[in-house]
């Protein structure tokens, strides 16, 4: 079953602005779910944690729904292998130096070039104090995809940790993470997953891929501004916490320190609770392999971005057309139709005679929005060149957005390119 688009951008209150919002790869609209389970839990449930009475055990029951809705969207075994936190980064930096307390000197550890600084200097950092080599792995500047070859000699050494990530947020490559973790294992490393770009394109199995850790944001993902990790948990539950002393010992208590955004972790809920909605409308039957793993909502939820996935194509298609009948303009990453399996619908490049921040601006005048920059991924621009020409323009629509707005976008970024609106 297709997706209905003009059913399903109703699950989204901001799209009745009349703008196309390419802007996704830095943050997605929130979907009407999400956003309705943020103004319960406020007007209804709103308490802080463990009381006594009853807004306290309600919103005590919204968390667990939470925590066993996220589970249940990465295929977690349980749901105490779920911590929620404030953003990515935070919980990164969090566990960072919760690991790095078991590195010594002499130890190495593994981070790519390709991927966003959130994956790459909490790592740094916990090595520097520990004494602890940091070991780059490239890409290929060429089409943007990681060097498995650098990978491989990296973990002669036997590293500690391979930090990497699931798709890029600057280049759209999903890198083959599955086969990344087998290797890192047979090195004897832990593997630290930054699954933020990917969560909102297709379907996340941590199980299946057998990683130890794996992050996502859920504003990336239709939610509200939070972050989520998944955990083994055995590792949360053996690793030392840096907390207060009055918190819980066992995971995941131990590691969301301080009160949370409630209202934010119910908002997660949401967000989960619309993909349910989407696998059950547009889901289908939908077969795909390994289908007969899940029942229930995690079927519902494979079904979900499974449909999302296939859609995707669609737009990812539309985009490469526009965007290689562009004249003066290079795309940095993958460009073959043949290899959408390999990336996700997020676009970056940049066209001669323009700073990518100009035509940022004059998009956005036209009401095409879209990042400029290095978007936190500077290992990237820095090893392509252009950190120090501004960076690139990037776009990536997402499933609520349709052919047709690609096609108005091309249309302006045509008028712009031939000179037809000004610029300096």
């Amino acid at each position: 079953m297709t997706l209905d688009l003009p059913t399903l951008r109703e699950q989204f209150p901001s799209l009745k602005r009349p703008v196309i919002f390419f802007d996704n790869p830095g943050g997605t609209q929130i979907a009407r779910k999400s956003l309705d389970r943020i103004i319960a839990y406020l007007t209804y449930h709103n308490a802080n944690h463990g009381g006594a009475f009853a807004t306290s055990i309600e919103s005590d029951a919204v968390l667990e729904q939470a925590h066993q809705a996220m589970a249940d969207f990465v295929n977690a075994a349980r749901p105490e292998e779920i911590v929620f936190g404030n953003n990515m980064t935070t919980l990164t930096l969090h566990l960072s130096r919760s690991l790095a307390r078991q590195w010594s000197a002499r130890d190495e550890i593994v981070v790519t070039r390709l991927d966003h600084d959130a994956n790459i200097t909490p790592w740094a950092l916990a090595a520097q104090d520990r004494g602890v080599t940091v070991r780059w792995v490239d890409f290929h500047p060429e089409n943007g995809t990681l060097n498995l070859e650098d990978l491989e000699k990296a973990l002669e050494n036997r590293p500690r940790l391979v930090a990497v990530g699931y798709a890029s947020n600057a280049l759209g490559t999903i890198n083959p993470v599955k086969e990344i973790v087998r290797m890192a294992h047979a090195a004897g490393a832990r593997v630290y997953i930054d699954a933020v770009q990917y969560a909102a394109h297709g379907p996340i199995d941590v199980q299946d891929l057998g990683c130890d850790f794996l992050v996502c944001s859920s504003y990336k993902f239709f939610g509200p501004h939070a972050g989520i990790l998944y955990g083994r948990y055995d590792l949360l539950d053996e690793l030392t916490a840096y907390k207060v002393r009055p918190a819980p010992h066992n995971s995941p208590g131990k590691w969301e320190t301080g009160t949370q955004n409630h209202e934010g972790i119910a908002g997660v809920l949401g967000a989960v609770e619309y993909f349910e909605w989407l696998g059950r409308e547009f889901g289908g039957e939908t077969g795909f392999q390994g289908a007969e793993r899940y029942q229930s909502r995690r079927l519902l939820l494979k079904r979900a971005l499974n449909a999302v996935r296939a859609y995707e194509f669609e737009l990812s298609r539309a985009v490469l057309e526009v965007l290689s009948e562009t004249p003066g303009l290079t795309l940095y990453g993958l460009a073959d139709e043949r290899q959408l399996e390999q990336r996700v619908p997020t676009f970056s490049f940049t066209i001669k005679g323009w700073h990518p921040r100009q035509l940022a601006e004059e998009l956005a005048k036209a009401n095409v929005y879209a990042w400029d920059g290095n978007y936190y991924a500077l290992a990237v621009t820095e090893r392509l060149g252009v950190e120090d020409q501004g960076g690139m323009l990037r776009v990536g629509p997402v499933h609520y957005n349709t052919v047709e707005e690609v096609h108005r976008f091309g249309e302006t970024l045509g008028r712009l390119v031939a000179g037809k609106m000004p610029h300096a």
